[in-house]
């Protein structure tokens, strides 16, 4: 049983039925957006919907999908049931487009929500990220894959609801102390939409669903995060850290994918480029397979071609499930 538990690939993340959110990560440039789509294209045939959600700024599923995407739910072409969205975690609440906000006179109205939060330093981009885990939430997606912005943002963005709750929490007590203030200023600045009342009810269900987000990203039934990395120091350096920092978080993590591996083919002889980079690529496998013998850690070739289109990211997915095999 120990042996099939850690099986080198992620058949574990697409068959955990309970899981709803699926963060991938890892250092720049070491492939976190296609193994993220490959991973979305694989949960998309067992679940009912799947979301793919963007938080690098320089939003690449856009290109790996040949599909412009944009801060709302779009359904990637050649799918029924896969969505994408790109959102910049770095953007505040006044920069979020119009759908986020509810168009009813009882709604806060933007620059009233955003100048509340400014009096909170970092709490603005944490908000934002609030509002869009609200909308996912409500749209209801079987599971959200997150590609995630290279490490230090990912974990500034894990550590968001908790940031959102003691932020939220100050501004509930505040409102108590200042409430009667507030409702009086608006009384004589003719603003009868501003009622104190309403926007702590506002308050309260955002805080209701930050909350919830924050224990499902600490539960290992719900969040799972899957570490990318290439067979290089500092890349493995870099993970050794993010699997710290997850672990300090509460975050599990049981899984690394090592992409860009060069295998050589039997019966031909390498270059000597070729054959010291195997020779490298092997010693820091070997240094993974040592630090890393409790994850299920999947091993992904280096391709000719960048895995770019639907039909490729298809094609390259099934490598998630089964093992690489080189002749």
């Amino acid at each position: 049983d120990e042996a099939e538990e850690l099986e080198p690939s992620l058949r574990n993340v697409i068959e955990q039925t309970s899981l709803k959110w699926v963060f991938v990560g890892g250092k720049g440039g070491v492939g976190k957006t296609t193994t993220s789509c490959c991973l979305a294209t694989q949960l998309a045939k067992v679940r009912e919907s799947v979301l793919i959600i963007s938080t690098d700024p320089a939003h690449n599923i856009s290109d790996a999908f040949s599909q412009k995407f944009s801060k709302v739910p779009t359904l990637v072409k050649g799918f029924q049931n896969l969505y994408a969205m790109e959102i910049d975690p770095n953007v505040g609440l006044s920069e979020l487009p119009d759908e986020y906000f509810e168009q009813d006179v009882m709604s806060m109205s933007k620059t009233v929500v955003s100048d509340l939060l400014s009096a909170f330093p970092g709490i603005d981009e944490a908000m934002s990220f609030a509002e869009v885990m609200k909308l996912v939430k409500g749209m209801n997606f079987s599971c959200v894959v997150f590609d995630t912005a290279p490490t230090g943002h990912t974990l500034r963005l894990l550590s968001f609801p908790s940031v959102i709750e003691k932020g939220l929490g100050k501004i509930l007590r505040l409102k108590n102390k200042i409430g009667p203030f507030v409702s009086q200023m608006a009384g004589i600045l003719g603003m009868q939409d501003v009622n104190s009342d309403m926007m702590s009810t506002k308050l309260d269900e955002m805080m209701g669903t930050i909350k919830q987000v924050n224990e499902q990203f600490k539960n290992a039934d719900q969040t799972t995060f899957v570490c990318v990395c290439i067979a290089e120091f500092l890349s493995l350096y870099e993970t050794e850290r993010l699997v710290q920092e997850l672990t300090q978080y509460g975050i599990d993590t049981h899984n690394i994918v090592v992409n860009q591996l060069l295998f050589l083919k039997q019966g031909e002889e390498p270059c000597k480029l070729c054959k010291a980079r195997h020779r490298i690529q092997a010693k820091y496998l070997d240094q993974i397979a040592d630090l890393y013998e409790d994850f299920n850690v999947v091993r992904l070739p280096l391709q000719e071609d960048e895995v770019r289109g639907v039909e490729k990211i298809k094609n390259f997915s099934k490598y998630l499930i089964e093992p690489y095999k080189h002749c």
